[in-house]
C-alpha cells in the first residue's frame, strides 16, 4: 500500500497541485479532441503552461515587491496577530495529513468532473493550488471533528468535488457582465467576495448618478501618460511605498527601518538609499502586473479554443474555471484600486475585531495580508466597476476586505490545533464553508458525517438551481456605468468604455471573443 500513497502524492504534489502542468495536460486534450496536429499539440500545451508560469513568475513578483511594505505597515500600526497564509497552513497539515489530503484531492476532482458531466454544473476547475488548499482545510475539519480516515478521504472528496463546479456556476453570471462572453469561468476560492462586490457595485450603481467605469478616467493632457496601466499602477505603488516608508522611519528609526529590505535588496545603508529602494519595490510591482496580465492573455489565446474540443467530446459545454488574475485585463484600473480598498476594508475590519469582536466573542486579530488583498481585492474590484463603475469598484472591493479579515477568525474556531499556529486560510470561501463545516462536524460520529454531506447537497442543490434558473436563462446584472452613447455626448467617453460595453452582449452565433483587450487601459 505504500507504493500507493507515494502514487498519490506524486499526482497531487508533483502534477494536480501544479496549475502549469494541469492547464498544459487539459490544453493539449481539448487540441487532441480537436483533432490537431502533433506540432499544434505541443506547441499549444507548452504555450499554455508557460503562459500559466508567467502569471506565477508575477505573483511571486508581486509577493517579493509587497513583503517589505507589509513590514513597514505592521512596524508603522504596532499590530500583531494571525496572517492569513494559505500556503503557510497547507505546509503545515502536510506533515500530518499529507496522505489523506492527497487522496481527497484525487477523489474530490475525480467527482467533480463527473459532475461537469452529468449536471448543469459544466466546469472544469483548473486552479491546482485551489484544489490543494481546499482539500487541505476540508482535511482538517473533518479530521479535527474526529472522523476516520476513509471518511476524511471519501466524505471530504465528495464535498470538494461539489465546490469545484458549484462555486463557478454561483459567480457566473458576474464573470460574464466582466468578459461580455461565456467563454471562461471563475475558478478560485475567493468568490464570495466577488459575488459580494458585484451584487454590491449593482446597488451602489443605482444611487445617484450613474457611476463611470475605472477604465474611463478623464485626466489632463499632461497626464495622459497615466492612461497606461502599468505606469499607473507602479507609479501608484511608488507613492504607496514613500509614504509607508518614510512613516516607518518616524516610528521605528534607522536602524530598524533600514532592516525592512533585508531579505530583498539587502538593508539600506542610508536615508537616501532606504527611499530609493522604496522607489524601486514599486516599479517592481508594476512590472510584477504587466507580467500577470501578460500570462493571462496567453492562457486565454491556447486554452479557450482547446475547450471546444473538450467541450465537443468529454464534457460536452464545459467552460475553464480559471484563477482571479484571469479577470484583471478587462479593467486594469480597478485591479489597483480594488486592491487598495480592500485592504482599507482589512484595516478597519482589524480595528473592529480589535475593540468589539475580540474582547465579546475571543476571535482571533485577523491582519491584513497584502498579497490576498491584492489577489482577491484586484478581482473583487473588476467585478465591482462592471456592474457599479468606479463606486461599485471602491465599495465593493471594501466589503471584500471585510469578508477576508473577518471570516477567517470565524473559520480559526473550528481548526482544533491548527487555531493555534499564527496563520490560517485566507480567502473568502475557505471561512464561510470552513466556518459552516466545522460547526456541523461537532455532531458525534456518523451523525456528523451526515450532516457535513447534507450540507454539501445544499451547496449543490443551490448551485444547480443557479445554474437553470440564472445562468442558462441568460441573466446578467443590470448596467451601472455610463452607457457609451451617454458618454460621448457629453465628451467624456473612452475606447475604454465603448469597447466594455461591446463585449456585454456579442450578437447571437458570434464565434468566440478574442482574449482581454491589451495592457493599456487607453
Amino acid at each position: 500500500m505504500d507504493w500507493l500513497v507515494s502514487l498519490a502524492k506524486f499526482l497531487v504534489n508533483e502534477v494536480l497541485s501544479q496549475p502549469a502542468y494541469l492547464i498544459g495536460i487539459i490544453t493539449a486534450v481539448g487540441l487532441v479532441a480537436l483533432k490537431k496536429t502533433a506540432g499544434q499539440i505541443a506547441g499549444g500545451a507548452i504555450k499554455a503552461t508557460l503562459g500559466l508560469l508567467l502569471v506565477s513568475a508575477g505573483a511571486g513578483l508581486v509577493t517579493a515587491a509587497l513583503d517589505p511594505l507589509g513590514t513597514m505597515i505592521q512596524g508603522t500600526t504596532g499590530a500583531h496577530g494571525v496572517i492569513p497564509t494559505n500556503e503557510a497552513i497547507a505546509g503545515i497539515a502536510q506533515e500530518q495529513f499529507g496522505a489523506r489530503v492527497a487522496w481527497l484531492m484525487i477523489v474530490g476532482f475525480l467527482i467533480s468532473l463527473l459532475l461537469a458531466r452529468f449536471t448543469p454544473l459544466r466546469y472544469v476547475f483548473l486552479t491546482g493550488h485551489h484544489m490543494l488548499f481546499m482539500a487541505t482545510m476540508l482535511t482538517i475539519v473533518m479530521a479535527t471533528a474526529g472522523q476516520s480516515a476513509l471518511a476524511v478521504v471519501l466524505g471530504g472528496g465528495v464535498l470538494l468535488g461539489i465546490l469545484l463546479v458549484a462555486m463557478p456556476a454561483f459567480a457566473h453570471p458576474w464573470t460574464k457582465k466582466v468578459t461580455g462572453n461565456d467563454s471562461v469561468a471563475i475558478g478560485h476560492f475567493g468568490t464570495a467576495g466577488y459575488i459580494a462586490s458585484g451584487a454590491t457595485g449593482q446597488l451602489v450603481g443605482r444611487i445617484g448618478r450613474p457611476s463611470r467605469s475605472t477604465e474611463d478616467m478623464r485626466l489632463p493632457e499632461g497626464l495622459r501618460f497615466l492612461r497606461d496601466s502599468m505606469v499607473a499602477t507602479a507609479l501608484s505603488m511608488v507613492l504607496v511605498y514613500l509614504v509607508m516608508s518614510l512613516l516607518f522611519l518616524a516610528k521605528a528609526g534607522r536602524d530598524t527601518a533600514f532592516e525592512a529590505f533585508a531579505g530583498s535588496g539587502g538593508a539600506a545603508t542610508g536615508v537616501g538609499d532606504y527611499l530609493m529602494q522604496s522607489l524601486m519595490q514599486g516599479l517592481q510591482f508594476g512590472i510584477a502586473v504587466a507580467v500577470i496580465l501578460f500570462g493571462v492573455r496567453t492562457i486565454l489565446g491556447e486554452l479557450v479554443p482547446a475547450f471546444q474540443g473538450i467541450a465537443k467530446r468529454v464534457v460536452p459545454g464545459a467552460k475553464p474555471a480559471l484563477d482571479a488574475p484571469i479577470v484583471f485585463p478587462y479593467a486594469q484600473n480597478a485591479v489597483l484600486i480594488g486592491f487598495i480598498f480592500s485592504f482599507l476594508g482589512g484595516l478597519a475590519g482589524l480595528a473592529v475585531l480589535i475593540w468589539v469582536l475580540n474582547p465579546a466573542f475571543g476571535l482571533a486579530l485577523v491582519l491584513p495580508g497584502l498579497v490576498p488583498h491584492f489577489f482577491t481585492g484586484g478581482a473583487a474590484g473588476v467585478y465591482g466597476n462592471a456592474t457599479g463603475g468606479r463606486r461599485g469598484a471602491v465599495v465593493g472591493s471594501f466589503l471584500n476586505g471585510l469578508l477576508i479579515t473577518f471570516l477567517p477568525a470565524l473559520l480559526l474556531k473550528v481548526l482544533g490545533t491548527f487555531g493555534d499556529a499564527n496563520t490560517t486560510f485566507g480567502d473568502a470561501d475557505f471561512g464561510w464553508f470552513g466556518a459552516l463545516l466545522g460547526n456541523v462536524a461537532k455532531l458525534d460520529g456518523a451523525a456528523g458525517l451526515v450532516g457535513m454531506l447534507a450540507l454539501g447537497a445544499v451547496v449543490l442543490a443551490a448551485a444547480w438551481l443557479v445554474q437553470i434558473r440564472v445562468v442558462d436563462r441568460g441573466w446578467s446584472p443590470g448596467p451601472a456605468t455610463v452607457p457609451a452613447t451617454a458618454a460621448t455626448d457629453t465628451g467624456a467617453g473612452t475606447g475604454a468604455e465603448t469597447r466594455a460595453h461591446a463585449r456585454i452582449a456579442p450578437p447571437a452565433g458570434a464565434p468566440t471573443p478574442p482574449p482581454p483587450p491589451g495592457s493599456s487601459a487607453g
